[in-house]
């Protein structure tokens, strides 16, 4: 079994679900005592949302870069970054590995092609929403990607930032993102795509008429999948 590095704490409601779908998925396929082979550098995110909010990206792949190489040293065999965000920072975070590096967005650009889904509306921060970055990475793919109108952006970044990494689960906000996610759905999304580890603590499989891809889970399960080839 391969030592999983984890880059965490983006926040650490997410990094924890990462902890336990990893383990759980390792003791499904091995049985008995197994559990994952990890290292995990959980970060403190107030020095990360600042910098997130001042746009300095710069400074961030530094910051990650260095987590990544540290939990490269102490022996981890493919490096995650917990988050969808800073995925912003992952191509100069993976040019400064040996270790493969395993993108969230290939992940899930796989996970949505091996269906017959091929239109996806997009729910995450605004910083993913914003920026190219994140709908360039699933439009590689061949996917198409649509993202919701500006009141709904600013209302999902809000529930993201002022609710979900603070642990708080509200009723309206669950609402609010199937409201969201209907009106992607009516502008011809096949599925929807939680595009932030925390909107998981929303939304689940079966709460909309179309699919639902969870970044957090299908980056954990492919992990565990990576980690125990050839065992």
């Amino acid at each position: 079994m391969k030592m999983l590095g984890l880059v965490g704490g983006m926040s650490w409601q997410s990094t924890v679900p990462y902890y336990q779908l990893i383990n759980r998925r390792v003791a499904e396929r091995q049985g008995g005592f197994h559990s994952a082979r990890l290292l995990l550098h959980s970060v403190d995110f107030s020095e990360i949302e600042v910098r997130m909010r001042e746009s300095r990206w710069d400074e961030l792949a530094r910051i990650l870069g260095d987590v990544a190489v540290g939990l490269e040293r102490g022996g981890a065999e493919l490096i995650l970054l917990c988050t969808n965000t800073l995925h912003r920072v992952a191509d100069e975070v993976e040019a400064r590995l040996r270790v493969p590096f395993l993108h969230i967005l290939d992940v899930t650009a796989r996970a949505i092609l091996a269906t017959p889904v091929h239109r996806v509306g997009i729910l995450a921060t605004r910083f993913s929403m914003a920026e190219p970055f994140y709908r360039q990475r699933l439009e590689r793919h061949g996917l198409q990607t649509l993202l919701p109108a500006a009141d709904d952006r600013e209302r999902v970044n809000r529930i993201i930032f002022e609710e979900l990494v603070h642990g708080r689960v509200v009723d309206a906000s669950r609402q609010a993102l199937r409201d969201a996610s209907r009106r992607l759905i009516g502008q011809g999304a096949e599925g929807i795509v939680l595009g932030c580890t925390e909107l998981g603590m929303l939304l689940a499989p079966g709460d909309l008429e179309v699919p639902i891809f969870d970044t957090t889970v299908l980056h954990a399960e492919e992990a565990v999948r990576r980690a125990l080839e050839g065992s």
